[in-house]
């Protein structure tokens, strides 16, 4: 079964060390991937803290912003160096800030640039050097074009490609309208498969149940899923059953949570904030008895500086209350 058959997506301010920790006590087999990190980030400042991986992260990705092949080949010899299994290059953010950078959905204007991107990072490590893009950019919106930039990028030795099924514009709309408003083409992505069979192609974008997973995988070779597993996490639990036939690892909610206490003790005990680990779990209970009380109790308290393990515990007390009173 190919590596790429069921991932969670790169988001920013979202999937970093303490959430893929959660997401991992869901599932063993979804592949994870880092937020976005800029490779002046990587390359000018502390490294070894923004590429730290918990022990049970694999298999993880990370995600480099960045368009000058030098520093994105210094920087995927530190994905290798730290135990990566595979470094993405982001071709499909559309902010202010990666185009002022002149990377991330930018980069699709200038495909010769990728290549050579994709070319030295490959000669830097021998970790699968694979790209995350849009279906295209701004006045960039042929399906023509799209496969001449997945042709091109295909050439100078990229395998894997992550297609967002929407285009972006890199102006006139925010990044959380270029996930809305540009319209969907999944006919594209599997046209493209078609035409490039031996590529790996994976699907990304409006993929919201599990009958959309599977129906994606009878055309592609994979789908990764964003914001929907972030709101709703649970998702995951069905993941290695379901996609991968193997046993269920998440048997209930409140077995996630007793999971995640030693992990927080550790982190507190290190320094962290509770506030900085949970805000990740609040979706956990998302649509259940007791949800709100769930996430209402851990935005009250998990701030507070007296805050520890044992407010997630008094948090899930919350949940068992409301399924008392439902009894």
């Amino acid at each position: 079964m190919n590596q790429w058959r069921f991932s969670v997506a790169p988001m920013m301010g979202r999937s970093d060390r303490h959430c893929r920790y959660f997401w991992r006590l869901l599932s063993s087999e979804a592949r994870l991937y880092t937020e976005m990190i800029t490779t002046s980030a990587l390359i000018f400042g502390d490294s070894a803290r923004l590429l730290r991986l918990n022990s049970s992260d694999k298999p993880i990705a990370l995600q480099l912003g960045g368009s000058d092949p030098k520093e994105l080949a210094a920087c995927a010899k530190l994905a290798e160096k730290y135990g990566y299994n595979e470094v993405n290059l982001n071709c499909g953010c559309p902010s202010n800030r990666v185009q002022s950078g002149k990377f991330g959905a930018s980069l699709m204007l200038r495909p010769n640039a990728v290549a050579n991107c994709i070319d030295a990072m490959r000669t830097a490590c021998s970790l699968p050097v694979t790209i995350k893009h849009r279906l295209g950019v701004d006045e960039m919106d042929s399906y023509d074009e799209l496969a001449s930039f997945v042709g091109q990028v295909s050439n100078a030795g990229c395998e894997v490609f992550i297609i967002h099924a929407r285009k972006a514009w890199l102006n006139g709309l925010s990044p959380k309208e270029n996930r809305e408003i540009p319209p969907l083409n999944y006919p594209w992505i599997y046209r493209l498969k078609k035409e490039f069979p031996s590529l790996t192609i994976v699907i990304n974008g409006g993929i919201t149940l599990m009958s959309q997973v599977t129906t994606h995988l009878n055309h592609l070779d994979g789908v990764m899923m964003g914001r929907k597993i972030y709101e709703n996490p649970w998702f995951l639990s069905e993941v290695d059953q379901i996609l991968f036939k193997n046993p269920a690892i998440a048997k209930t909610r409140m077995e996630v949570l007793q999971q995640m206490l030693p992990y927080i003790e550790k982190e507190i005990a290190n320094g962290e904030k509770l506030s900085h680990i949970t805000r990740h779990l609040v979706g956990l209970y998302k649509g259940k008895p007791g949800g709100r009380k769930f996430r209402r109790y851990i935005a009250d308290f998990a701030h507070k500086e007296s805050a520890d393990h044992n407010t997630l515990v008094d948090a899930s007390k919350k949940v068992h209350e409301s399924l008392a009173t439902n009894i």
